[in-house]
C-alpha cells in the first residue's frame, strides 16, 4: 500500500469508455484518485458530484481527477453520463488495484461483516509520488481535504 512521500505503484485499468488508462500516463499532472463503494449510490454521488463542481479549481491546480470502483464500465458509463462528470471512472471489478492501495477491506452494516471499498482518495504529484492519502473518508471531508491540499 503506497503511503504519503512514497512513489505511486503504476496500474492500468479500462475506463467507462473501455479504453485503457494507466497512472502514469499522467505524469507532469497531479493525479487526484478516489475510490469509491458503487456508481450512482448516494455518498458515491455527493463525492463524484463535489468533485465534478470543484472540477475547474482542481483543473487550474493541474491537476486530474479519476474515480476507481468496482463497478463495470457500462455501469461506470451510465453514472458519468447521469452525473456529467468530467473526468475518467475506472473500472477495478476484480478489485485489485484498491486492495494494492489500501481501499479494500472488511466493513460492517447492520451488524454484518464484508468486504468492499473503504472510501479514500489520494493526491499523487507530478512525478508520481503520494503526497495525500486519506483511507476511510467521508464524501464531504474527502472533496475538502482534496481541494485544500491541491491549493
Amino acid at each position: 500500500m503506497p503511503a504519503k512521500g512514497q512513489q505511486a505503484p503504476d496500474f492500468e485499468l479500462l475506463n467507462q469508455d473501455g479504453n485503457t488508462i494507466k497512472l502514469s500516463d499522467f505524469r507532469g499532472k497531479k493525479v487526484l484518485l478516489f475510490a469509491y463503494p458503487a456508481a450512482g449510490t448516494p455518498g458515491c454521488t455527493t463525492q463524484a458530484c463535489g468533485f465534478r463542481d470543484a472540477f475547474p479549481q482542481i483543473e487550474a491546480g493541474n491537476t486530474v481527477v479519476l474515480g476507481i470502483s468496482p463497478d463495470t464500465p457500462k455501469d461506470q458509463l451510465k453514472w458519468k453520463q447521469a452525473e456529467n462528470l468530467p473526468y475518467d471512472l475506472l473500472a477495478d471489478e476484480d478489485h485489485a488495484v484498491m486492495e494494492a492501495w489500501g481501499a479494500w477491506g472488511e466493513k460492517s452494516m447492520f451488524g454484518k461483516k464484508y468486504m468492499g471499498v473503504i472510501r479514500s482518495h489520494w493526491l499523487i504529484d507530478e512525478n508520481g509520488v503520494v503526497i495525500d492519502e486519506r483511507l476511510n473518508i467521508s464524501p464531504k471531508d474527502s472533496i475538502a481535504e482534496a481541494l485544500k491540499t491541491i491549493g
